[in-house]
């Protein structure tokens, strides 16, 4: 078994961020999300890498977009209203078809909002991130091990389809230490014949771009790109189920709201109601499949969130609105207890046995 080591969600991503072969790093420090940057400030220059606080967000995501032309990996990161920022970027990068990882730590909101951990961030990530037809690879840890796991996999995706990768955690899971694993087999990265890497003569010039002035070429490549998403749809989606096999209440929830949520259910089946988790671990592309299988078994399906109900409009997609979908919720940086899932567990199911 691999050795582990004590470490926080932050530091996590940027180790593994390290290890996956990231090597440029640009940034802006804002709580809770600032650790990624403290270690990558350490960490970039004694491997040879390039640490960069830029001067804004809006810096720092077109750095981001710069390097990411060249054909390396790159990687970003920030917390809600600092991700808000970076937005016309994010957009730049998917009408360039270009590879990248950012990562969004979030905190409550709207505005400033506060420092305290939320996923109210759901719908900026998961429907597109700013203007424009785009969707980003959406990531969503629920533990250290995760951040690590789901950041090499990040660029993995990114580079296997020419897009951006989120990973979209709360400050629960920023600022939590627990032991990880940092053991991989790095996958070599794909060749990039389309990088802007200077032409030794040898080949016609590259162009990265995102302006597209005939509208049938705008039309045409947009296309193409649905194309892809389709099969990232169709291939990509990753869940976790937990007692499901035999439930008759499914409670879904992602990030440190899973976590809760599978406290509350052990202690509802001690009390006999049957109950199990759907856990999704990509929010984009959305995992339908395992609520359309649930919708035809289960009699109410709960939401858990930290925000006032953003994945819960996709579970009620999900399940064709076939049975009633409820929302557990705590907001502005307030998390779920056991306590209060577990009484939305019982409610649903009529009252304690």
């Amino acid at each position: 078994m691999a050795d582990k080591v004590l470490m926080k969600g932050n530091e996590a991503i940027a180790e593994a961020a390290i290890i996956a072969g990231c090597r440029h790093y640009f940034g802006y420090p804002i709580t809770p999300q600032t650790e990624i940057a403290a270690y990558m400030a350490k960490r970039m220059p004694k491997i040879g890498g390039c640490f960069l606080q830029a001067e804004s967000e809006i810096a720092a995501i077109n750095m981001v977009y710069g390097v990411a032309s060249t054909g390396h990996r790159v990687m970003t990161s920030s917390s809600s209203p600092g991700v808000s920022l970076k937005g016309e970027g994010l957009s730049y990068l998917a009408g360039a078809d270009l590879p990248s990882l950012i990562v969004n730590v979030q905190r409550g909101g709207p505005g400033l909002g506060g420092i305290q951990p939320s996923q109210s961030d759901y719908f900026q990530a998961t429907k597109g991130g700013a203007h424009g037809d785009f969707h980003m690879i959406v990531l969503a840890p629920s533990s250290v091990q995760e951040m690590a796991d789901l950041t090499v996999k990040g660029f993995e995706l990114a580079d296997k389809y020419r897009m951006t990768s989120m990973i979209l955690a709360d400050g629960t899971m920023g600022q939590m230490m627990e032991p990880v694993s940092l053991d991989y087999e790095i996958a070599e990265a794909p060749a990039k014949p389309w990088a802007t890497t200077g032409t030794n003569m040898e080949r016609e010039h590259n162009i990265v771009n995102s302006l597209f002035l005939a509208p049938e070429k705008l039309e045409e490549v947009n296309f193409e790109r649905y194309e892809r998403y389709k099969v990232i749809e169709e291939t990509e989606a990753m869940y976790e189920e937990y007692m499901m096999d035999d439930a008759e209440i499914c409670v879904t929830a992602f990030g440190i709201a899973a976590r809760v949520a599978k406290n509350a259910i052990n202690e509802a089946r001690k009390q006999g109601i049957k109950v199990g988790l759907i856990r999704p671990i990509t929010l984009w592309p959305f995992p339908v499949a395992p609520y359309k299988k649930a919708a035809d078994k289960v009699k109410e399906v709960i939401s858990v969130e930290l925000s006032m109900g953003q994945m819960i409009e996709d579970v009620r997609l999900a399940t064709e609105c076939k049975v009633p979908v409820t929302l557990c919720n705590r907001a502005g940086g307030m998390i779920p207890s056991p306590e209060q899932v577990l009484e939305a567990i019982v409610k649903a199911n009529g009252g304690a046995k």
